[in-house]
């Protein structure tokens, strides 16, 4: 192979020189941990490697692009020119897991062109962190041409063995399938084509969604991610079981001829591995993050994170209705193949000043309302979707002026519920007048949704169309004071940095598969994987806080945990708004509705003590402005001890510390309620090794006051 020379070491700075009869090209982080090798074959074929610790992690893998009506862009390059930098900042998180992000890295920009004629250029982008590399593709202006068509990128990433892969298919318009845990060589996504409980999916070839993390036999951790989708189909990694390479495979859409159609010049979204000596340190990492563009909207200080409680889960449990007419037959669990128990519409005037009071009764901020508006009984299984949902109007039993008078009476906001039934061009019509329907009564969160196929037909959840569009509604949305938590979305990529209004959002098999999914709800391994898989994106609304476990109106599902378990969510899965979701009667009189009332949505810093994908996990969170902290860990089927170092506590400090476990004989499918409380004193100095019951955990306050 032929390869280009410029020593890139740390700060400050040395360079040897570039020359074509140089032998590397290399881009290391600041402390020397990771490295990227970047060179051309003979052919003239852009490739890099990735070391870790003097490791190889990433072999050769080649880059390039097939276009449409243009010659493939992978061979024939010559590097013509490049470009050093560095970075070493520190900013703020308007809200996060944390309050401060250093972002520090080594980069390297590289110019190739084509050797022959068109003599086409193409930059590749280089940086080098402590946590892991990115490097992205940019596209100067092109004499001639001031436009491309993408038919498919070629970025490979070539693994050094057959690793331990946690995955989920590689499907154009659901990210809501189970995980599930092989070896690269095994991973087989078109065996999870045709999931009955599924609204929308499609699976074309054998590829992974992203994040995936792999395990090396030897214990490395390996996150592939993007960060800053803009303007650009969603990736997938088509997997090669022989070469064990993954491709990048961007979403197509069956009315165009191509994948992404970009005006030059234009960069695409980085390409992201996360690296971690132990599974933790990818949940640490701010990688995603650190690779969006800073902060365009400043100071929110109309958006403030929340424990939110509302009228859904009812929905899910078949006790009432989205919508008013009562059509059954066109809701979603007739489709799922479940049947409702009740007729009744939810989203009324009168129940929802019960949520309105049970949220200020327990200091939640806001209540969430879903079927409040016109359309519900019109949705779903519907071809001609478009036009059924008015994002302005209600429903005649609900009141969206008294609801709202009476919220603020009691100083709990309402969060509007915007369901698009997969028809955003509708959605973009009514949009503007939605918001200011919410800026009227000072709402200033939203949830959306996206159930079923997209119209028009041919686009998919994750293609360049809907990305745009997911970005649409972001951008009105923040003209408007509005916070976005999407459901059925486009993956998360970081973009929270640069619109901190894009809040949280769904994007994975969530809570409400336990209520009715066919296969029995999310197995005990499902949480402990989510944690080192979906959540390096950003945020869940998962919605925690199950405590009727067993689900008495669905006579063949339970929630695969234990109550201890739904407690340790609210520090384990991350997110700014944090729903109570089960019903206000199945809290009344529990002890461990403490827990929810007291454990924080805003953290000042995070640590994750212990934990190894798919089996268990430890998380401890400093609440921002009070110095409190709280403890999460869960565990999969599998009974454990689990030691707690609390060092992590301010020194010379006593904390009163209230222990929410499971009890001796909990268990998650006989006995999922047993939970013993107790209280102790706990200082920088405490070890102390708790018992989690199959499905289990454990959640700890610590108070300072």
């Amino acid at each position: 192979m032929k390869k280009y020379s410029l020593l890139f070491l740390t700060l400050p700075l040395i360079f040897g020189s570039c020359s074509q009869k140089d032998q590397e090209a290399i881009v290391r982080s600041p402390e020397l941990t990771n490295q990227v090798e970047f060179g051309l074959t003979e052919a003239g074929v852009p490739y890099y490697r990735v070391l870790h610790n003097g490791e190889v992690v990433l072999d050769t893998s080649a880059l390039g692009f097939e276009l449409v009506g243009q010659p493939p862009l992978r061979s024939g390059f010559e590097i013509t020119g490049w470009q050093t930098g560095s970075e070493d900042e520190t900013w703020e998180m308007p809200w996060g897991e944390q309050r401060e992000v250093r972002n520090r890295y080594n980069e390297m920009l590289f110019t190739l062109k084509e050797t022959k004629a068109p003599g086409r250029e193409l930059k590749i982008r280089f940086r080098a962190f402590e946590d892991g590399i990115g490097f992205r593709y940019e596209f100067p202006a092109w004499e001639g041409t001031d436009s491309l068509k993408i038919q498919d990128e070629q970025t490979e990433f070539r693994l050094t063995g057959d690793h331990t892969a946690w995955w989920i298919p590689g499907d154009w318009d659901i990210y809501e399938h189970r995980y599930n845990t092989t070896r690269v060589s095994g991973i087989d996504a078109i065996s999870k084509r045709d999931n009955e409980d599924l609204a929308a999916t499609y699976i074309p070839v054998n590829a992974v969604n992203t994040p995936v993390t792999l395990r090396t036999d030897e214990g490395l951790h390996l996150a592939f991610h993007e960060a800053d989708l803009t303007d650009y189909a969603g990736m997938t990694l088509k997997v090669d079981p022989e070469s064990l390479t993954l491709t990048s495979g961007l979403v197509g859409s069956d009315r165009h001829g191509y994948k992404v159609s970009r005006k030059l010049p234009f960069h695409t979204p980085w390409r992201t591995v996360q690296i971690g000596d132990r599974a933790g340190d990818l949940i640490e990492s701010r990688l995603i993050e650190n690779l969006n563009e800073p902060n365009k909207l400043g100071d929110i200080p109309w958006f403030t994170p929340m424990k939110y409680v509302g009228i859904w889960w009812e929905m899910h449990l078949g006790l009432s209705t989205w919508d008013m007419e009562a059509t059954q037959d066109m809701n979603t669990f007739s489709t799922l193949g479940n049947e409702q128990t009740s007729s009744k519409h939810g989203a009324t005037t009168e129940n929802t000043k019960k949520y309105i009071d049970f949220a200020a009764e327990n200091g939640f901020g806001g209540v969430l309302v879903e079927g409040w508006n016109t359309g519900w009984d019109h949705w779903i299984g519907f071809e001609d979707r478009e036009g059924v949902f008015d994002f302005v109007t209600p429903y005649a039993d609900f009141d969206i002026a008294e609801v709202n008078r009476y919220a603020r009476e009691k100083g709990v906001e309402m969060i509007m519920h915007h369901e698009t039934s997969a028809a955003p061009r509708t959605y973009e019509q009514q949009m503007e007048a939605a918001y200011e329907l919410m800026q009227e009564y000072g709402m200033h969160t939203v949830k959306t949704g996206y159930v079923g196929k997209i119209i028009p037909k041919g686009e998919y959840h994750h293609g360049q169309w809907m990305v745009n569009h997911y970005r649409k509604v972001l951008e009105t949305a923040a003209g408007y004071q509005v916070a976005i938590n999407a459901h059925e979305p486009i993956k998360a990529t970081g973009l929270r940095r640069t619109y901190p209004n894009a809040i949280a959002r769904e994007g994975l098999r969530g809570q409400e598969f336990n209520a009715w999914a066919t296969d029995g709800g999310n197995p005990p391994e499902h949480l402990p994987i989510v944690a080192f898989t979906r959540m390096l994106a950003g945020p869940i609304d998962f919605t925690p806080g199950v405590f009727d476990i067993a689900l008495p109106t669905r006579a063949n599902n339970q929630v695969n945990t234990t109550l201890a378990q739904q407690l340790a969510l609210y520090v384990v899965i991350y997110s700014p708004v944090q729903m109570a979701c089960d019903l206000p009667e199945n809290y009344a009189g529990q002890p461990a509705l403490q827990f929810i009332r007291d454990v924080g949505v805003d953290w000042e810093q995070s640590r994750v003590l212990d934990g190894e994908v798919g089996d268990f996990v430890a998380i401890a969170r400093e609440e921002r402005g009070t110095g409190n902290w709280f403890v999460g860990g869960i565990t999969d089927e599998n009974e454990r001890e689990l030691t707690v170092d609390f060092g992590f506590l301010e020194p010379g400090k006593t904390y009163r510390a209230r222990i929410y476990r499971d009890a001796a004989d909990a268990h998650y499918r006989d006995n999922p309620t047993a939970l013993a409380i107790e209280e102790a004193e706990i200082t920088a100095e405490t070890t102390r090794t708790f018992h989690l019951a199959p499905g289990g955990g454990f959640a700890i306050s610590l108070m300072t006051d």
